[in-house]
């Protein structure tokens, strides 16, 4: 079995310590904290009545629908680019 080191990087997102443990490069964790942080900083700027948890829920969401939406563009493109080479 391939053994990938894992990377133990502590990052701060909406004012709380994480401990992320990855096999992603740091540089690559702390970008995604940064995100993550920067996202629940927007949502909590337009709702500043949440709480953390429903904060957190609607970062994750928000995130997850980036998430399809690209996955869905990507899978498009891969049909074109077939369709081209066909």
């Amino acid at each position: 079995m391939f053994d990938t080191q894992k990377q133990r990087i502590t990052v701060d997102i909406f004012g709380d310590q994480y401990t992320i443990v990855g096999s992603e490069t740091s540089s690559h964790i702390r970008l995604v904290a940064s995100l993550v942080d920067e996202k629940m900083h927007e949502i909590s700027t337009k709702n500043p009545s949440l709480d953390i948890s429903r904060l957190a829920v609607l970062t994750a969401v928000n995130a997850v629908n980036d998430y399809v939406k690209l996955k869905n563009r990507v899978e498009q493109l891969e049909q074109e680019l077939k369709r081209v080479k066909d």
